[in-house]
């Protein structure tokens, strides 16, 4: 058994500090952009367009994942690279063939490409 600044203890397994450190090594999206992501996903779920989703905490992303079957490859992925933040922005919207739709700073912005809205036209 290791002294208290050690990392295991007797069964060899991970203390919980050494378990924050791993997680805070994983990019996640926040409460904030969760709610914006999931809003949107509301609507075209009640719409009839998405059926299922998935979420990915990777090491230098976080992918929220959009499928029209469970069964199908993605339809969408929306991405978080806090890596590109300062360049070509943090957010990107990627159809499922892999074209980048959209990119930018702010998530509203980018999710805007996947949120048309029907406008009333009058002539």
């Amino acid at each position: 058994m290791k002294d208290l600044e050690g990392a295991e203890d007797i069964s060899g397994a991970a203390r919980p500090a050494e378990a924050g450190q791993r997680l805070a090594d994983v990019v996640s999206f926040d409460r904030f952009e969760l709610r914006e992501i999931l809003n949107l996903y509301g609507r075209k779920v009640a719409e009839g367009e998405w059926r299922d989703y998935a979420l990915d905490f990777l090491r230098d992303r976080a992918v929220f994942s959009v499928y029209r079957r469970a069964c199908e490859c993605a339809l969408y992925r929306i991405e978080k690279t806090p890596r590109l933040a300062r360049r070509q922005g943090a957010y990107c919207v990627v159809a499922s063939g892999g074209l980048i739709l959209k990119r930018g700073h702010e998530l509203a912005r980018v999710l805007s490409v996947l949120d048309r809205r029907l406008k009333l036209v009058s002539g």
